[in-house]
């Protein structure tokens, strides 16, 4: 597998690139290509550098979710994003197609969920034993079964979208870990990462990253996404 790089922000301290669906942000047991060796290659390419590259990886998203994901460039950038993410001052809006007929036109959420390792994937759980875990959600389009989601999530915890879609009873698009019972593209689900909002590491300046939706969305056009492509 191999993508060009595409960059929605880079400067001295931070890259931020659109990841695609299917890729790995950072490498696992499977050996597969990541986007951070992507990223790596892309820096050792433009600034021609024979040596190692230090990218620093400060949060990822999951393997079958596109959207952007931001590197640091330097180990003090590194340290400073990575506090932002720990302390959830770092704002992230999600996009996702949803399987449902009675979603509201906004709403939080509000579960415990714990970490099913063996099966990778989480679960609700009761207050005592699971992680409060809470998400604002906003209706943006509706066509027959399909809604489009802006999703917003308060705390960061692992398939925290995926699960909490799932157990209000709208699965995500593709998701097949949570329910989900309509195929899309293979190795992807849909869920993407539209936007994501950092203090710069050094300016201390709001920064704001877009990334535009990928192709493979374009299936939902009816629901009123063709700006918001790239181009669009």
């Amino acid at each position: 597998m191999s993508a060009e790089l595409v960059v929605l922000y880079e400067d001295n301290h931070c890259l931020a690139v659109a990841k695609p669906a299917g890729w790995l942000t950072m490498g696992d047991a499977t050996g597969d290509p990541t986007l951070l060796n992507n990223a790596r290659h892309y820096l050792r390419q433009k600034f021609a550098k024979p040596g190692a590259v230090f990218l620093g990886v400060v949060h990822r998203l999951d393997r079958p979710v596109s959207g952007v994901v931001l590197f640091a460039r330097t180990s003090k950038a590194a340290a400073r994003l990575s506090a932002q993410f720990r302390a959830g001052t770092i704002e992230k809006v999600y996009w996702a197609v949803v399987a449902g007929r009675h979603v509201p036109r906004e709403g939080e959420l509000r579960h415990s969920l714990v970490k099913d390792a063996a099966r990778n994937r989480a679960v609700v759980a009761d207050a005592e034993t699971g992680r409060d875990s809470r998400l604002h959600f906003h209706r943006k389009g509706r066509h027959g079964a399909w809604v489009w989601l802006e999703v917003r999530p308060l705390t960061g915890r692992s398939h925290q979208i995926r699960a909490q879609l799932s157990a209000a009873g709208w699965p995500i698009l593709g998701d097949r870990k949570y329910g989900s019972r309509e195929p899309f593209v293979p190795g992807a689900i849909a869920l993407h990462a539209r936007a994501l909002t950092f203090t710069h590491p050094v300016r201390r300046e709001p920064v704001t990253v877009v990334c535009p939706l990928p192709e493979t969305w374009r299936r939902f056009a009816v629901l009123g996404m063709e700006p918001f492509f790239a181009g669009g």
